[in-house]
């Protein structure tokens, strides 16, 4: 009788030191995370190769990831969290040119997405040049300013976004 009784509790105090975390799981084993893979394409549907993409978690708003686009445009990011993100194209000068919806990542699905130049981000490219040509600098950066803004507001689901504009002194 002791025998059997020496045997379950050595039995049970081996299975109590199995490190287990307090989702039920084995702490060694790794969140399952999912992945976007995608495009990056203009406004007329030609691919952007050796574009920056970056990757913003909805959530939080900070970048989750940033990668260059490959000659054919294509982008991946693997190791997501699941998690609500946008993926955003950026110019070489640094300019979000276009982005896209609220991608939905969940836990172990691959995303496949294809984001899309705006016109508006064509017309903020050409202010870009003008401004750089020696005129007009705050009418660039108020149209990359409004991409962005309206970019993000579409992201988040917002349905309308007042923007004004100030122009002359402060005293009108």
């Amino acid at each position: 009788m002791k025998r059997v009784q020496v045997g379950a509790i050595v039995i049970s105090m081996m299975v109590s030191a199995l490190p287990v975390s307090a989702a039920g799981r084995p702490t060694g084993q790794a969140q399952a995370t999912g992945a976007i893979q995608g495009t990056a394409t203009s406004s007329t549907g030609q691919t952007l190769p050796n574009f920056t993409v970056q990757l913003r978690n909805l959530q939080t708003g900070q970048l989750a990831g940033s990668t260059t686009s490959n000659a054919a445009g294509s982008f991946t990011f693997t190791g997501l969290n699941p998690a609500n993100y946008v993926v955003e194209v950026v110019n070489q000068a640094g300019t979000i040119v276009g982005s896209s919806s609220a991608v939905a990542v969940t836990a172990g699905a691959t995303v496949t997405v294809t984001v899309s130049t705006t016109a508006a981000a064509a017309i903020a490219g050409a202010g870009g040049a003008a401004a750089a040509a020696g005129g007009g600098a705050a009418t660039a950066a108020g149209v990359s300013t409004a991409v962005i803004v309206t970019t993000v507001a579409a992201a988040a689901g917002v349905a309308a976004a007042i923007a004004v504009a100030v122009t002359g002194s402060p005293s009108r």
